[in-house]
């Protein structure tokens, strides 16, 4: 290996990707990160890696799809099978590669094995690379895909990773680990993204926190069975220390591809930040508001009935609820379930998408006719993929449930085979049904259980269910072009860039009790803008937890995502109507910013305590919590500094009377606090983001909110 290659160099919003293209082998990824500038073309001498004893008698490449053929000893790119053999592929170029701007474009074959992919790499405006590679059958027989993962090196300095697990009411949970030799494998087989979903594989230099530090982040764009890696080996990755990466986790045969068919993977997006994980999040979110479907209009508040009435559907309080809603400011009225066929509870029902007679005997326009007539859009609860044992549907078909007939009940319901076309056929004209002839405006889409035994015809059926969904939702939309979808998954258990391919905001969590969506929310943002997260006030005693939390912390919480309720406000006090009114009003006052800005988080050391907010792209404006989940372990907090500001710039600091004010422990509020009550505090932001504010003592489960404006 000699410094004499052939190097193509992709940069963009201060990242640099440089690829040795010379062949024969697939392109080496020999730096992934922070723009080098002119200096790329000499990592074809100073990336070149030692040769150590009892090794390969070369440095072993690290390509884009890594082999044991070419002396990789990790995890593989690519495997297939085919008719019960399987070696490992020798793949080499087919053809020069191409670049167009920051596309790359790799074409490779094994002639032996009888096999063609295709790799795809993008760059974009943003500084994320995206990697899609597609598979094809040169061969005469049948060709099983057995593994595709997307792998990326990552420097020895990437020492510290950090994903994210959960459970339902509880998702998005950090967790830190070193990176030592051996591969940290985030494996989901439950048909679903999962509550347990990382939704972001990072690592990063020691420490690396929100706002410090390098860091490295993958994600699997796709709502099935997926994986996410970080792995070092003794040997290192090529001249690099590990590698970063993921792919569709697939099983046994569940790709198998006739002779001359293709199978193409989902999207994975690599994101480098020198800027800690806020850096991460903004390339993210700037990459999702470019994208053409993403919401343009003003999120509108909603008011969902799930957590007000439950399956109790009676339409004078439906409408007493509707009027109630509309007169405080709410701009979507969603009837959760128990609409259709026999659906009195949660045991049948499911499957028959028809208007229940008996709870609606005049149907749901007189409902939705008022909805639209106090100004306000009209949503549904629907659940298409899954179905009762005790319904119609599987009555009349019960070759429709996917798995065996005996698998095993997860909230007394079963999965719907919507790899049959006559099951995808029969889903598709219900729900065109009702969405038309209701004058249905938004679906909240729901997803109650995991796939277990997900087998169709004897195949394992994950990977065509999925692609059925996403084929299910976008026939839906093509009818419905205005519609507006939301991925709900018992809360969050569909949390990914595939279903928001095709849907415009995800249902965060079951759970509305502010203290815990305070953490669900913040780590959630880590790869979704706020206005694509569903965030409600609920009632005072969460749903869930049974905890008691004051309307403040409830109403600071929602703030921060696409705002609504959850709750009967019919049995609201008028004081309490009128914090709501306020804060509805403030949320539209400030929409347009926390939907655009750049989400900002502070790094901090004490337990229980969030620094948060929303900073205009060009820092004129800024919207901030502080947060304090639990009491702190000082007397009192001490200056907090607001991140993300312009420390040339003069601001006022307010406190805005859209939202109550939290409880606080102290006898005294600090210094500053009745000048921006009263008429806003004037400083710079150097001192707001060098020295910072004195925080109150707050009481545990309180929040504080902050609007900063620009003034010169």
């Amino acid at each position: 290996m000699t410094a004499d290659l052939d190097l193509v160099s992709l940069r963009a919003a201060g990242v640099d990707v440089v690829l040795d293209v010379s062949g024969p082998l697939l392109p080496r990824v020999l730096h992934w990160g922070r723009d080098l500038g002119a200096d790329a073309g000499s990592l074809g001498l100073t990336t070149v890696a030692p040769v150590p004893h009892s090794t390969l008698d070369a440095p072993i490449p690290l390509t884009l799809l890594p082999s044991e053929s070419d002396g990789w000893a990790g995890t593989p790119g690519l495997e297939v099978a085919r008719g019960g053999a399987s070696r490992p592929l020798r793949l080499r170029l087919a053809e020069p590669v191409t670049a167009t701007g920051n596309t790359v474009t790799v074409r490779a074959t094994d002639d032996d094995a009888g096999v063609a992919v295709v790799v795809a790499l993008d760059l974009d405006v943003h500084g994320v690379l995206t990697e899609q590679v597609s598979v094809r059958n040169l061969g005469t027989d049948v060709l099983d895909v057995v593994s595709l993962q997307h792998l990326l090196p990552i420097p020895d300095r990437a020492a510290q990773g950090l994903d994210l697990t959960g459970r339902w009411t509880r998702e998005r949970a950090p967790q830190r680990f070193d990176v030592q030799h051996g591969t940290h494998l985030r494996a989901s087989r439950r048909g679903r993204t999962g509550h347990d979903a990382t939704l972001l594989m990072s690592a990063g230099t020691t420490g690396f926190g929100f706002r410090r530090g390098e860091v490295w982040s993958t994600h699997v764009a796709w709502s099935g069975n997926h994986s996410h890696l970080v792995e070092r080996l003794p040997g290192g990755a090529g001249p690099h220390g590990s590698v970063l990466g993921g792919g569709e986790l697939l099983g046994p045969a569940e790709v198998r591809l006739a002779p001359g068919e293709e199978h193409t993977s989902p999207l994975v997006l690599f994101v480098h930040s020198t800027d800690g994980l806020d850096g991460i999040s903004a390339r993210l979110h700037r990459r999702l508001r470019a994208r053409t479907q993403h919401p343009s209009s003003p999120r509108p508040v909603v008011l969902n009935t799930w957590e007000a009435v439950y399956f109790d559907h009676d339409l004078g309080r439906l409408l007493e609820l509707a009027e109630t809603a509309a007169s405080i400011g709410v701009e979507r009225f969603v009837l959760d379930d128990g609409w259709f066929g026999g659906r009195r509870d949660d045991t049948r029902g499911l499957g028959d998408w028809v208007v229940s007679t008996e709870v609606w005997p005049d149907g749901l326009l007189p409902l939705v006719d008022r909805v639209h007539e106090l100004g306000m859009q009209a949503g549904l609860w629907v659940e298409p993929e899954m179905v009762n044992l005790d319904s119609d549907l599987v009555r009349a078909h019960p070759d429709w449930v996917l798995g065996p007939a005996d698998g095993r009940p997860w909230r007394r319901q079963h999965v719907l085979d919507l790899t049959n076309p006559a099951a995808w056929a029969h889903i598709l004209g219900r729900l065109d049904a009702i969405v038309s002839e209701n004058a249905i405006d938004f679906l909240k889409w729901d997803h109650n259980r995991d796939l277990l035994e997900a087998v169709s015809d004897g195949h394992p059926a994950v990977h065509r269910q999925t692609t059925a969904v996403y084929a299910l939702l976008d026939a839906l939309l093509a009818r419905h072009p205005a519609l507006e979808i939301e991925s709900c998954a018992s809360g969050g258990a569909r949390v990914d860039l595939g279903i928001l391919d095709r849907t415009h905001r995800v249902w965060t969590s079951d759970c509305n009790d502010a203290v815990e969506r305070t953490d669900i929310q913040l780590w959630t943002t880590l790869l979704l803008p706020p206005e694509l997260v569903g965030a409600h006030v609920g009632p005072p005693v969460a749903h869930t937890t049974h905890r008691h939390v004051d309307l403040g912390m409830r109403c600071a919480t929602a703030l921060f995502g696409h705002a609504g309720l959850e709750w009967d406000i019919t049995t609201c006090r008028p004081a309490e109507l009128d914090e709501l009114r306020g804060w509805i009003a403030l949320y539209k006052e400030l929409r347009p910013l926390l939907h655009s800005g750049d989400v900002v988080r502070a790094d901090s050391d004490e337990p229980g305590e969030r620094l948060h907010g929303v900073v205009a792209a060009d820092a004129s404006a800024g919207v901030f919590a502080f947060v304090q989940l639990v009491s702190g372990g000082s007397a009192r907090p001490g200056l907090r500094q607001l991140v993300g500001l312009d420390p040339d710039r003069r601001y006022r600091v307010t406190l805005p009377a859209g939202i109550p004010a939290p409880q606080t422990i102290e006898r005294a509020e600090p210094g500053w606090m009745a000048t921006a009550r009263a008429s806003g505090l004037e400083t710079t932001g150097a001192v707001l983001m060098s020295s910072g504010l004195s925080m109150p003592v707050l009481a545990p489960a309180q929040a504080l909110v902050l609007v900063v404006t620009a003034v010169a």
